[in-house]
């Protein structure tokens, strides 16, 4: 996959989003990094890692007061690791091929009028956002 969802936290109906609290970034993806730990934190404070799942699916992310990117997330676990962030932050993420965020239905109000009307509401799971931002997949006949 060569597409780079993003992730974005929403406040009270606002057209911008606010910094994603990056101590919390850090608490999450920190335990699943495979690269150099001095390249993590970088000296503008931005975050950077390279993750990894249990079943080798990977993805790597960088955060920053304006958002997350996640680039080139593999389809497996890795998926489960982008869920647990999104939840932990109360945030959306942007499906790269419409535009349109995916979230609970707790963050749905939260986002702007526009992005609410196209938005996908699901259970925040690994696969559930997998099959939102790929398709549905068939892990048993992998």
């Amino acid at each position: 996959m060569s597409y780079s969802p993003s992730i974005y936290k929403f406040i009270d109906g606002g057209d911008m989003p606010v910094a994603p609290d990056l101590e919390l970034v850090l608490a999450v993806l920190e335990p699943h990094d495979v690269g150099d730990p001095q390249l993590a934190v970088g000296e503008d404070g931005s975050l950077r890692f390279w993750v990894r799942a249990s079943d080798g699916s990977e993805a790597e992310i960088s955060a920053d007061e304006t958002g997350i990117l996640v680039e080139r997330p593999q389809p497996g676990e890795v998926f489960a690791i982008l869920a647990e962030l999104v939840v932990k932050l109360r945030a959306v993420i942007i499906d790269p091929s419409s535009g349109r965020a995916v979230c609970r239905e707790e963050e749905r109000t939260q986002l702007p009028a526009d992005m609410q009307e196209e938005v996908i509401v699901i259970d925040m799971t690994g696969e559930a956002l997998e099959a939102a931002l790929t398709g549905p997949t068939d892990r048993a006949s992998q």
